[in-house]
């Protein structure tokens, strides 16, 4: 085991790692505490001694993974002690036929276990490098080294295949198939060391993104596209962003509360001051806040952004006097009371599940407009600002135009936000076209900027 060790702090020196003296002591010693043949255990200690940082810990798992694992010789059934003999009378045959190339041989002990010849090949890569940071040699120098390369892994590629052809004859199939997964396994190893870059792990914390920058990055991605935990992040967001304005709100109406000086009280409260006017009166403002009424498109082709339409609105419930909302596929319901009645989160997951609609039909914007105009048409007002989250993708149903102008008309105004590209508004069943004509504005909304910005403009 201590030779075993010391072979692999040999090739990590080679491979870049920074390992001292006293850390290899401390790792036999701290060996000695462990039971070697439990692996996670034995990476444990070796990691602990020799990786001292993040960089250095993805740089060690690499060369671990590749030493204990994919240049072991008994790694699996395939590569037992039968197949052992063979593989050293295949690279002893090569060894003689490239004796004097040294990139060659040390391509061949790379095959044979042995990385630790390789990794001197590709550090004059990295040496080369390093000359021409500094201005020294040809700026083809370490392109023209990792070509070398390359060339020699070719070149043994094509003397094994050769060496399998001349002697098909004196192995049979098994053996024959078990050697070559075996050594084009190892090749493909050898390539990626070559090709992989170095400094991957470095540019990438170099790149490390404030909250801010994260943010700003989160909110050009598509809906479709988010994963589960950057969803929980961009309701965080939405969250902060209403409290933020639901203050500004407060402040403003605080400022604002005062009407015009009531000069009558303010006469009648002085005479108990001499006719002093020590008091102000002002008649009372009151808070003209605008009523919402919401409907929102929960069908399949606008579901992924559907979920953080009625985050929102559930989130500007108290930033106006009264917000109605509906959500129609084809049909529509309220939804109001599921807002008011529990937490975000449950409110989402029963809305997109247990309303009254038919989640699977084929959407009817024509239908949700005629059902809307029977049941609920009384609710608008020149107070009320009405918004339609949806696609306008009818089916190819009557659009029924007419009586979003007529809901346009008794309403304060009429704002469409677009969950699809504004590219594909115009296409196949899409009826934005028609749409557009009755709104006095038409938004896309796929991502968490627009729809933050959109949040702002409604309330501010």
């Amino acid at each position: 085991m201590v030779n075993l060790v010391l072979k692999f702090v040999a090739c990590a020196r080679t491979a870049g790692l920074r390992v001292s003296t006293s850390e290899v002591l401390d790792c036999l010693n701290q060996l000695e505490l462990v039971d070697i043949l439990e692996e996670s255990q034995f990476a444990a200690v070796l990691r602990a001694n020799f990786a001292k940082s993040r960089r250095e810990q993805h740089h060690f798992e690499g060369l671990y993974r590749l030493f204990f694992h994919e240049l072991r010789q008994n790694a699996s059934v395939a590569y037992s002690e039968p197949l052992a003999e063979q593989i050293q009378n295949i690279l002893q045959a090569l060894t003689a036929e490239g004796a004097e190339n040294e990139t060659f041989q040390a391509m061949l002990d790379f095959l044979g276990g042995d990385p630790l010849p390789y990794f001197e090949q590709l550090r004059q890569i990295g040496s080369n490098a390093d000359d021409q940071n500094r201005g020294l040699g040809s700026n083809l120098g370490a392109l023209t080294r990792r070509l070398e390369i390359m060339l020699g892994l070719n070149a043994v590629e094509d003397a094994l295949e050769q060496l399998f052809a001349d002697h098909r004859d004196q192995m049979n199939w098994e053996m024959r198939r078990d050697l070559k997964e075996y050594f084009e396994d190892r090749l493909e190893s050898a390539r990626r060391l070559l090709t992989q870059d170095r400094h991957a792990y470095e540019d990438q914390a170099e790149k490390t993104l404030s909250y801010r920058q994260r943010l700003d990055h989160l909110g050009e991605i598509h809906f479709a596209s988010l994963t589960k935990r950057e969803v929980e992040t961009m309701r965080e967001v939405i969250e902060q962003l209403v409290r933020k304005l639901k203050d500004t709100i407060g402040r403003r109406y605080a400022h604002h509360r005062k009407g015009v000086l009531d000069i009558k009280k303010t006469l009648r409260r002085s005479a108990s001051y001499q006719g002093i006017p020590l008091e102000l009166f002002y008649r009372n403002r009151p808070l003209r806040k605008t009523k919402i009424v919401a409907l929102c498109d929960v069908s399949g082709s606008v579901w992924s952004a559907a979920r953080f339409m009625l985050n929102m609105l559930y989130s500007l419930q108290e930033c106006f006097t009264q917000v109605r909302s509906f959500v129609f596929v084809a049909g529509l319901d309220e939804v109001t009371n599921v807002f008011e009645d529990h937490e975000i989160n449950q409110a989402i997951e029963k809305i997109l599940k247990e309303a009254n609609i038919e989640y699977n039909a084929a959407t009817d914007y024509g239908l949700t407009f005629r059902q809307f105009k029977n049941r609920y048409l009384d609710i608008l007002n020149k107070k009320t600002t009405l918004i339609i989250i949806g696609d306008g993708r009818t089916n190819y149903a009557n659009p029924e135009e007419g009586i979003l102008d007529e809901m346009r008309e008794r309403s304060r105004r009429l704002i469409w936000l677009n969950p699809e590209t504004e590219y594909f508004w115009y296409t196949g069943d899409s009826e934005m076209r028609t749409y557009m004509e009755y709104c006095d504005e038409v938004r896309p909304c796929q991502n968490l900027n627009q729809l933050l910005d959109f949040i702002e403009s409604l309330v501010l």
